[in-house]
């Protein structure tokens, strides 16, 4: 026996790959329902070999659905998911709307699957950022074994972060460059971001930092450990697809090199390709379509006492949202509704 599963925002980037990849992970599927905006309505979205018509969101019955994963940002899901909710559909929202609600779990099953337990407060689980989820993968292990105390990252995260809008920006100005009489204005980045960095991902808040740098903070502090301290820097690059990370962390106990390879190597959800030669190391293009959260560069870091770097690297489309979401929800069916 199966779940009947809804997907809300299936048109969309994510959408699209929480459904390939429920078909991927072979999740047990008795009935599934694709969910769109009705200016999408009727669209076709596969699902493995099926093909699906969406229904609309607006009309939707929830009742009778056992789990409905949402991807259509956080003013939809403020109104949605409570209907979805109170009708016994338990959500999984990938919007950062409930992330930081004491009575909703924000939730990476490599690092916190017990924390599934309580979405029965509110019949809502909630899915971190991107940036978050891909690090934290990384950091719970070495933090079980050597007590993280502090943590500065570098991001320098893919346009599809910013979704459609963001991945056609970039394509449409890098074309413009060997056009030039096909100039494309910044609309959805703050500069251009063809051939370009941009230090600024999300709005401006009171201390300087930006909201993306915020949730990483206190993300990583919800999910691992409240004692850590996290320190950001987000960077908006352009690239298509995947998430990369500079870490550098510092730990109450001294943690070889060595044996932090060697720990993150046994650590679910985490492929290490660290060999220091040419190309030794992953980069976002080689991780696009990929399951895993890939390290490199691991390494001491001789200015403190306990301090190592890695470069870490994942799909942010999968890892970072549809993924992660697919993840919750197995460990839902094999923790609380045991169906499948």
């Amino acid at each position: 026996m199966g779940y009947k599963v809804v997907v809300a925002g299936a048109t969309g980037n994510v959408g699209r790959e929480m459904l390939n990849i429920l078909a991927e992970r072979q999740f047990p599927v008795d009935e599934i329902a694709a969910l769109a905006s009705r200016k999408s309505l009727g669209t076709e979205v596969s699902f493995g070999d099926q093909t699906l018509k969406t229904k609309d969101l607006d009309a939707f019955d929830f009742s009778g659905w056992d789990i409905a994963l949402f991807a259509i940002g956080s003013d939809a899901t403020k109104k949605y998911a409570p209907i979805a909710a109170k009708a016994g559909c338990i959500v999984i929202d990938n919007s950062s709307l409930y992330r930081y609600d004491p009575d909703v779990p924000l939730v990476v099953p490599e690092c916190n699957p017990e924390a599934v337990e309580g979405y029965a407060k509110k019949n809502i689980i909630a899915n971190p950022n991107c940036s978050t989820a891909q690090m934290v993968v990384a950091l719970k292990p070495l933090h079980e074994r050597a007590k993280i105390k502090r943590v500065v990252v570098s991001t320098y995260q893919a346009t599809s972060g910013a979704g459609k809008e963001g991945v056609d920006e970039l394509w449409d100005q890098t074309k413009s460059i060997y056009n030039p009489t096909d100039e494309v204005p910044p609309k959805k980045f703050q500069k251009q971001i063809a051939f370009n960095v941009i230090p600024h991902i999300d709005v401006f808040m009171e201390d300087g930092s930006t909201k993306e740098e915020w949730k990483m903070v206190v993300e990583t502090k919800k999910i691992v450990d409240p004692s850590i301290k996290v320190t950001a820097t987000c960077v908006r690059v352009p690239v298509f697809v995947g998430h990369a990370e500079s870490i550098n962390i510092e730990t109450e106990d001294f943690l070889d090199e060595d044996e932090a390879r060697d720990i993150l190597r046994e650590s679910p959800g985490i492929m290490v390709v660290d060999k220091r030669e040419d190309g030794g190391y992953v980069t976002p293009i080689e991780c696009v379509g990929d399951f895993a959260t890939f390290v490199s560069r691991i390494r001491q870091d001789p200015t403190i006492d306990n301090g190592l770097n890695m470069w870490v690297v994942s799909d942010n489309l999968r890892k970072g949202a549809a993924l992660n979401a697919v993840q919750i929800a197995e460990v839902l069916g094999q923790r609380v509704l045991k169906k499948g």
